[in-house]
């Protein structure tokens, strides 16, 4: 018990002073709220709360005994005779206290001479005080109770929810008289006053990550408003009491069921916050997970999270179909089209049919909401319900079908990709609400879209394009909550789904890819370089087509908008729109684009190897950023990372790193930071045929150099070709080299290959010196070549270079074609 009332008792005998009773008592309730971790560890739910009330209840008795007996001594008046009454109101009044939820009290008297009634109030209010005790509380005259109970809604509310604590019970009876009236006063302005109350709550607190389990959609306000129009309505003091007709019993028992649950977790939430807290804060549910005796840990925080959110729209639906059925009244707005039940015999199938012939943006009347519910229906969606689906997309606003099928509880059922994601968490500090909220906040913002410019692209889409883009929409997310990539799962499941709704082979496979791809371009457009071409062309590499392009972009907008508030800001629609601009002028590149394909195919392989995955996370990004294809095209996975880490350690090998090898023919690779006389070099060993040689751009100014001749060398001519490649490291060197022959038919020069390279190709008989001459004159007018593909085959030379475009070589053609040709 929360009070030692043996302890009070002789307290009382030895006419000890108020405060020392009040120091007792402050004693007491320190130990028993230091006891209540315990308490709830044995009795949770409703049960723990009508405990906890009845403790309060037992305190205050209590301290109303206390003033009584310390006002008159040993000549006391009948009790019920002092025309004091204390009343609990609000959550108290309900017997649903809250561990740490305000004690609100209503202390009613009525002014009779003799009994000093203001100075017993005082004494008791004061007590309560000393012992520490956080109250609310109003003290009122009994004939001032009906006034004061019209001047607010929120007085009348408590008021009308009064219980009785202790005091006169004569007084009780009169105090009763004007309650009724209170209850019977201005009915219909009351419960309207309720219902927007109710309206303006659930739209400022609408179900999230981080729902407000007392004033948000489906929380205890929801169903206290269906207490308290029982309460004035039909006089009753629980909704279990209310007509049957209006309250099924197989309704209760849900919604009991997960009022039950929540009163639970509010308890957990106040004691994980060591004060009052209505919001379930994803930090704190860790610690109210241990509360209510669950294991602590990421699937059981998921399996938790989950079972709350559905509770909670349990509640929502139950509520709005009993207010209805209470008041005639709902909780819509009347600016909007309603879309009611017209012939309450209809079946499943025919209200399925009305849903998805809507064509304008509507709400649901909670009676078309309650015959969906109800209405009979196979174990399993038919054939001619997926058909009844698929014409949902077709329509202009579909998101608010689909949203009227979430609120009868039956996604599950017609939309089963979305079984699994219904409820499902995301605790990643971005998304603001459940996978299935935000799925179809995605759906309802690709149908509302903002942008005037993105808004044009989708006006630019066929009927069945809208229709598979929305889809899309709806399930981008259906893979989440599995063991694999959500987007790899996500589009299987899309597949499966969206041929059962007779969408065609080329659109399954668009929507797939659209799916598979769907956080890529957020991720490039606030991540990556969008001044880079490398960067622009990777990403137009994924989506090949105009159409692919604009339809992801469509998606991504939608996804982002239905992340939360704040998400789409001008900031990052400006960088979406950048890459959507950089890449559509991109696709006029069909070679580059072409090749740029098979390297993101390569980037694939690499990514997925146990070698990459080990490397240091700031090495794969520097690896990934590689400009130069040809390094992705012609080596394999294990090469490139053997490249990229002998370039990362350059710094302790004096900015070069060299390997020679002389087994089958003679090889050089050479990567270096600084110099690399390559005319020179070349020049020095002119006598060897070379067959290959690749440049290769890599990260932080590093190159790579791979040549390789058609012979090897005597093994006594490799120190000297050592010193050849040294000296061509450390110093620059003045060459005299003679012309090749070349036709000027044989040269090929594009410096409108893509916007940061140009492109010249030899293609003419083998000379030697031929390369080392092109070179030298490359570096003697400073140009510098991004990737370089050198071919040696029947007598003939083919050799490709990739430039990066600083002026120095397209403002130098005629010169180059010049020295090369003379």
């Amino acid at each position: 018990m929360i009070i030692n009332k043996e302890e009070i008792e002789d307290l009382l005998y030895r006419e000890v002073p108020d405060f020392e009773i009040a120091k007792v008592l402050k004693k007491n309730i320190k130990t028993y709220f230091s006891t209540l971790e315990e308490r709830f560890a044995n009795s949770k739910g409703r049960d723990f709360l009508f405990k906890h009330t009845k403790a309060i209840d037992t305190l205050l008795q209590t301290v109303y005994r206390v003033a009584f007996r310390s006002s008159f001594g040993n000549y006391p008046p009948m009790r019920d005779s002092l025309p004091i009454t204390l009343l609990a109101l609000g959550s108290y009044g309900r017997e649903q206290l809250c561990v740490y939820s305000d004690i609100d009290l209503m202390i009613v008297y009525k002014d009779i001479k003799g009994y000093n009634t203001q100075e017993i109030i005082e004494k008791i209010l004061h007590i309560l005080w000393d012992c520490g005790l956080k109250l609310g509380h109003r003290v009122h005259e009994v004939g001032e109770i009906f006034e004061v109970s019209k001047t607010d809604i929120t007085i009348k509310t408590s008021m009308i929810e009064s219980r009785f604590i202790a005091g006169s019970k004569h007084l009780l009876a009169e105090l009763d008289n004007e309650l009724n009236k209170i209850r019977h006063h201005n009915q219909d302005e009351f419960i309207d006053a309720k219902i927007e109350e109710i309206k303006k709550l659930h739209k400022k607190y609408p179900l999230s990550m981080e729902p407000n389990l007392k004033d948000g959609e489906g929380g205890f306000r929801s169903a206290n408003l269906v207490y308290w129009l029982g309460n004035i309505l039909y006089n009753v003091n629980k909704i279990k009491e209310l007509p049957k007709e209006i309250i099924p019993q197989d309704e209760y028992i849900s919604f009991h069921k997960a009022l039950n649950f929540l009163f639970s977790v509010r308890s957990a939430l106040h004691l994980a916050n060591r004060r009052k807290e209505d919001r379930l804060r994803l930090d704190l549910i860790p610690k109210v997970l241990e509360y209510l005796g669950y294991e602590n840990n990421y699937k059981e925080q998921m399996r938790f999270a989950r079972k709350v959110s559905h509770q909670l729209k349990v509640i929502k639906l139950y509520t709005t179909i009993w207010i209805n059925a209470l008041t005639n009244r709902d909780f819509l707005n009347p600016d909007y089209p309603i879309l009611r039940l017209e012939n309450p015999n209809s079946s499943f199938v025919e209200l399925l049919t009305i849903l998805s012939n809507q064509k304008e943006e509507f709400q649901t009347h909670p009676q078309f909401l309650k015959a969906l519910t109800h209405a009979p229906k196979p174990p399993r969606a038919t054939e001619d319900m997926y058909e009844i689906v698929a014409k949902i997309f077709f329509q202009p606003h579909s998101a608010s079908i689909i949203q009227t099928i979430l609120d009868a509880h039956l996604i599950s059922y017609i939309i089963h990709p979305l079984k699994k994601v219904l409820n499902l968490p995301q605790f990643d500090g971005y998304h603001q609400y459940p996978v299935g909220i935000h799925s179809i906040k995605t759906l309802y913002e690709l149908e509302h879209i903002q942008d005037e410019y993105i808004q044009n692209i989708f006006n630019r889409l066929s009927p069945r394009e809208k229709a598979l883009i929305k889809l899309v929409a709806l399930l981008h997310d259906s893979g989440k909550g599995r063991n694999r990539d959500h987007s790899i799962v996500g589009a299987e499941i899309f597949a499966i789904y969206a041929k059962k709704l007779n969408f065609d082979t080329q659109e399954i496979k668009i929507g797939k890819k659209l799916i598979l791809e769907h956080t890529l371009m957020s991720s490039v457009a606030q991540k990556e370089d969008l001044h880079s071409e490398q960067t622009i062309l990777k990403f137009a590499s994924h989506f090949p087509t105009q159409k692919m392009l604009d339809l992801i972009y469509l998606l991504t907008y939608a996804d982002m908008c239905g992340v939360g508030k704040r998400i789409y800001t001008t900031f990052n629609a400006n960088l979406l729109r950048t890459l959507y601009r950089q890449a559509s002028s991109a696709l006029s590149y069909d070679k580059k684009i072409g090749e740029t394909s098979k390297r993101v195919r390569k980037e694939k392989i690499l990514k997925n190897s146990p070698q990459f995955k080990s490397l240091p996370k700031k090495l794969q990004r520097d690896i990934l950023s590689i400009p130069s294809d040809l390094l992705f095209m012609k080596y394999p996975p294990n090469k490139i990372i053997e490249i990229a880490k002998k370039s990362k350690k350059l710094k302790e090998l004096n900015n070069h790193n060299i390997s020679l090898n002389n087994d089958n023919f003679l090889s050089i690779e050479i990567i270096r930071k600084d110099n690399l006389d390559l005319g020179y070099l070349l020049n020095k060993l002119r006598r060897l045929e070379i067959v290959n040689m690749d440049i290769c751009k890599l990260f932080g100014g590093i190159k790579y150099f791979n040549i390789e001749f058609n012979e090897t060398v005597d093994s006594s001519d490799i120190p000297l070709i050592e010193d050849i490649i040294y000296n061509a490291l450390n110093s620059v060197h003045k060459l005299d080299l003679p012309r090749p022959d070349i036709k000027p038919n044989e040269i090929q020069i594009d410096c409108n290959h893509s916007n940061e390279h140009a492109m010249m190709r030899i293609n003419c008989k083998d000379q030697k010196g031929i390369l080392c001459y092109t070179i030298n004159i490359f570096d003697n007018l400073g140009i510098d070549i991004t990737s370089a593909k050198i071919h040696t085959k029947t007598n003939r030379v083919n050799d490709l270079f990739l430039i990066e475009k600083n002026g120095n070589f397209c403002n130098n053609t005629k010169l180059i074609i010049k020295k090369l040709t003379e």
